[in-house]
């Protein structure tokens, strides 16, 4: 009997500890604090792609038949991370801000002010993924922007949507490609559809899918100009005569409505 209490005891000084811990003020957070909710929460997670075909030397020529210049294998595996985010959810913003305030030991008052209101502005009218990346590999990292860069809405309308767990689907609004801010590429959806919100409190699950590919053929259709696919289509690596390979991504991430209680509120 004793045993039993005191468990129960540990199990309330532990859960109550916790929840201390979840309702403390995001303007006392911690670097590790911050940098935690953008990185693996109920608000942002990492999906990880590896490439291993660089384990392996495979020498290359760069550049014209003059320079002859060798490019080789890294004798590692590359990954790149991906690190999506419910942008529109407060502890996501507010993690920003936080970061940007450690980072800096005097700030002007009316910025700080501004920034501190947005990070505690409540739900808008959208939905917004945002995804951001990075790789040890210059190359591979590259790549990954170049396929965010030249993305565009009208490719990306029918290949990115939010998936509920009862199957039910709602396609990409707008797509921002990637500025000179640290939040990377912007997934915009509607937060209401037929009147009623499209993610609810009721518990379950919902996913973001995104995917895209730039080929040369695919941008020229959609910008007869060319100038999107020059630019996305650049191959450093490729020799003379290679057709150039596509940049690519394909994103597919799930979050728990239930863990995304925050304040006595549902963020997302």
């Amino acid at each position: 009997m004793k045993t039993i209490i005191g468990l129960v005891a540990i199990i309330f000084l532990v859960t109550g500890s916790l929840a201390q811990k979840a309702q403390k003020p995001w303007g006392e957070w911690s670097r590790k604090d911050a940098e935690k909710i953008l990185s693996s929460s109920p608000w942002s997670q990492v999906q990880t792609e590896t490439d291993t075909s660089e384990m392996f030397y495979s020498p290359t020529t760069m550049g014209d038949t003059h320079s002859r210049e060798s490019q080789g294998a890294t004798n590692q595996a590359i990954t790149v991370k991906y690190y999506i985010r419910l942008f529109t959810a407060r502890p996501v913003r507010q993690a920003y801000v936080r970061l940007l305030e450690l980072e800096k030991s005097q700030s002007d008052d009316a910025a700080a002010e501004k920034r501190r209101t947005w990070a505690n502005l409540g739900a808008s009218d959208s939905v917004i993924v945002a995804v951001a990346c990075e790789s040890s590999d210059r190359r591979y990292l590259g790549r990954a922007m170049q396929a965010f860069s030249s993305a565009v809405t009208a490719v990306l309308k029918n290949n990115a949507y939010l998936e509920r767990n009862d199957g039910a689907r709602v396609f990409l609004a707008e797509y921002i490609p990637p500025g000179k801010d640290v939040f990377g590429a912007r997934f915009v959806f509607p937060r209401v559809v037929n009147g009623e919100p499209f993610i609810t409190n009721k518990g379950g699950s919902f996913r973001f899918h995104a995917e895209y590919e730039s080929k040369t053929n695919v941008d020229q259709a959609n910008n007869p100009q060319g100038e999107t696919s020059r630019r996305a289509t650049t191959n450093p690596s490729a020799g003379a005569g290679q057709a150039p390979s596509a940049f690519k991504f394909k994103l597919d991430m799930k979050f728990k409505v239930a863990d995304m209680l925050y304040n006595g509120d549902v963020e997302y």
